[in-house]
């Protein structure tokens, strides 16, 4: 492990650890966190661990921890757990929010922006698809169309971009 990422997992082990001390000797400030709460703060760790020490591959499980936690959070305020056979298809925009992120923390976002984007995409289209088939919301289901929209966007921009590539 390099210099920096031993200063980076020093520095949040230390932080971690206050925060766990401060829960211990006043919890009266913890009594709205529950079990999820661990799983987003550690996604969030994660990502903040990729961008101090600029590897950006740890962006990805990050993405996928905070938004399970986020999942589970809303799941268990609301008693809602059978949302889980529509609500997993969340987890391939996710990855692709950890791959955007990574891109920018890698500085490659050229090459990686298309690949995130498209995971978000799909990860929209699986959601309202089974959320139509599994008690989504209509009120929610009925923005379908908004589906179409970002896909004839993307293709339209794809194409002017491609364009503009040739003509140089």
């Amino acid at each position: 492990m390099n210099r920096r990422a031993s200063v980076v997992s020093g520095f949040f082990l230390i932080l971690l650890g206050i925060l766990f001390l401060i829960r211990e000797i006043a919890p009266q400030y913890f009594q709205f966190w529950d079990w999820p709460f661990i799983i987003i703060g550690l996604g969030l760790l994660f990502i903040i661990w990729a961008i101090l020490s600029g590897t950006g591959g740890l962006a990805v499980p990050g993405s996928i921890l905070a938004g399970l936690g986020g999942i589970f959070y809303y799941q268990n305020m609301t008693g809602d757990w059978e949302s889980w056979t529509y609500i997993w298809a969340l987890i391939p925009g996710f990855v692709g929010i950890g791959i955007i992120i990574s891109s920018l923390i890698d500085r490659n976002f050229k090459q990686s922006i298309s690949a995130g984007l498209i995971l978000l995409l799909i990860s929209a289209i699986m959601l309202f698809s089974f959320g139509a088939a599994f008690g989504l919301d209509p009120e929610f289901t009925k923005y379908w169309p908004a589906l179409l929209i970002a896909l004839g966007l993307i293709s339209l921009f794809r194409a002017l971009v491609a364009g503009s590539k040739r003509k140089v």
